[in-house]
Parts: C-alpha cells; sequence; structure tokens
C-alpha cells in the first residue's frame, strides 16, 4: 500500500474526543499523506464551557453551544492537517445526550434515541463513500462510559460488519475493512504521564488514582508514536477553547473539571477486528496500517 493509498476513517461522539484520544495519531498519519476523515456524531451541544466569553452559549441559556463548537473542530481539524469535518448523517442530526439520567438524554434527538439502522446506515455510507483501511472508535465502554461514546462504539461496530457482509448498489460488492480498532488509554502510560507534572495553574489539581479512565497494558494491542506531531495536538486542543485548556508548558492540559492530565506522546488502541501487523519488542504494532499492502 502507497502512502497516498491510506485511508483513516475515526468515528467520534462529540467535537474535542477526536483531539483528546486520537488527535496524535490523527496529525501523524495525515501528515504520512493518508486520507484523514473524521466523522463527530453531535455537536457537543451539553458541554459545560470554561470561562465567560461564550458561557450564555450553552444548553441551558441560548443553546447555540453546538454551532459555535463546529468551529472549533474545523479550526482543530485543519490544525491536525485532516479534512474538514463530517457530522453523522449531517450537522445537527443527532443532539448531544449529555450523562445517563439527565434531561437531556430524553430529547427525542438525543444520539442515545437515534433509531440504529438509521444511524448505522449513515456510518455505512461513508465506509461505502471513502471505504476506509482503518476505522477507530471507542471500546464497549465508551472510554468513560459516555452513552454518546458507547453508542458510537455500537453503531461503528455494526456499521463496520454491515458493510463487509451488504453488496453496495453503485459498486455490486462490499467493502470488508482490514483493521478495526478501539482508542483507549494504557494505565501506565497514563500514570507515567501524570506523575511527570511537576508546574500546572494554580485552580488546576491532580487526579485522584483511577480518576482518568485508563485499560491494563496487557489489553493494548497498537501504540502510535506522535512526539513528531506534538505541537499539531496541542494546537488543535488549544482550538476547542470552550471545553478545553493547554497549560502554558503545552505539555498539559485540563477539562472543565480543573483536573489536569498530561498530552500523551504515545497513543493506543486494541485491536477489534482484522489482523495484527508487524509487532515488536513489547509485542505491540507501531502502525496502524502495518500488515496492509496494496
Amino acid at each position: 500500500m502507497t502512502a497516498s493509498a491510506k485511508r483513516l476513517l475515526l468515528v467520534h461522539a462529540h467535537p474535542d474526543d477526536e483531539t483528546i484520544t486520537t488527535g496524535g495519531t490523527i496529525a501523524r498519519y495525515a501528515s504520512e499523506s493518508a486520507e484523514v476523515t473524521v466523522l463527530t456524531c453531535t455537536l457537543g451541544e451539553e458541554g459545560e464551557v470554561i470561562g465567560d466569553a461564550w458561557a450564555g452559549l450553552v444548553a441551558s441559556e441560548a443553546d447555540q453551544l453546538g454551532g459555535y463548537r463546529i468551529a472549533e473542530l474545523s479550526a482543530a481539524l485543519s490544525a491536525l492537517g485532516s479534512a474538514a469535518p463530517r457530522f453523522l448523517a449531517g450537522a445537527g442530526r443527532y443532539r448531544d445526550s449529555g450523562m445517563i439520567g439527565t434531561p437531556s438524554a430524553a430529547n427525542p434527538r438525543a444520539f442515545v434515541n437515534a433509531r440504529l439502522d438509521e444511524a448505522v446506515g449513515a456510518v455505512v455510507a461513508v465506509i461505502r463513500e471513502i471505504r476506509p483501511h482503518v476505522v477507530i472508535t471507542y471500546d464497549p465502554n465508551g472510554g468513560y462510559g459516555h452513552p454518546d461514546h458507547i453508542q458510537a462504539h455500537a453503531i461503528t461496530t455494526a456499521a463496520v460488519e454491515a458493510a463487509a457482509t451488504t453488496a453496495y448498489p453503485e459498486t455490486g460488492e462490499p467493502w470488508s475493512t482490514p483493521k478495526f480498532y478501539w482508542t483507549v488509554t494504557e494505565r501506565s502510560g497514563l500514570e507515567r504521564g501524570i506523575a511527570a507534572i511537576s508546574e500546572f495553574p494554580e485552580k488546576w489539581r491532580l487526579p485522584e488514582p483511577g480518576e482518568l479512565p485508563s485499560v491494563d497494558d496487557g489489553d493494548v494491542t497498537t501504540a502510535i508514536d506522535v512526539r513528531g506531531v506534538m505541537d499539531a495536538k496541542a494546537r488543535a486542543l488549544s482550538a476547542h477553547a470552550t471545553q478545553v485548556t493547554v497549560a502554558p508548558s503545552g505539555a498539559e492540559f485540563a477539562l472543565s473539571n480543573n483536573v489536569v492530565q498530561p498530552i500523551l506522546t504515545v497513543e493506543h488502541f486494541v485491536l477489534a477486528a482484522g489482523t495484527l501487523g508487524p509487532v515488536g519488542e513489547d509485542g505491540r504494532e507501531s502502525d496502524l496500517f502495518g500488515g496492509l499492502h496494496s
């Protein structure tokens, strides 16, 4: 497979998710001339806003945050070198569900209330169009249990399976995605990153043990070194200014909860379907496209 032929699809729940968990991966493969598509399922309307400048946009006030976050996502993807954002079934089709048990989750337009056949079909349509060699979404727990992340996992998994078994009218043949991954955070890598934090803004705090989601090291199949694109990752995080604040060091960030987190230099994945490519001494892949050939 030539570098120009590589095609990567990432399915994320809200604007900023793509950068927090996979920003380095997006930037690395975009810099290697891969075709990178980020498909976002909602506009993130229920997000909390950092600072006062745009606080009136929140759902309980003007309810204009989703539109503003389209601009943030566009700027972030530009910083990462990716194509412009795409939204599942079109921008605004599905609304941020918020957390379990909140009134926002009862909204008929909430992503958790989506008709599964419709949502899966919308992902299949994108797969049909771009024919990705690699698809990435969340693990079954959605990383940290957010219902929209869990829904993104469910519909993407179903779409990858459907695309491999359904003949498309346009071509007369299915598209079997060679490799399907879950984005995860390796526990020891996160712990090392937290231990290396020495200074951060006064209002921030270090996370409590186990407060940040992570998976056992043994679950990780793939480790992507993104040290070469850390500037792009930090710029993309800064673009999501209503949701993320990057520390002056450029090596840490915090969400609205003011819990400081390291901007990780290695991003981790679990291969959910497909065949592992070449592995190193650590038993892990170092390339999402490893083992694929034209």
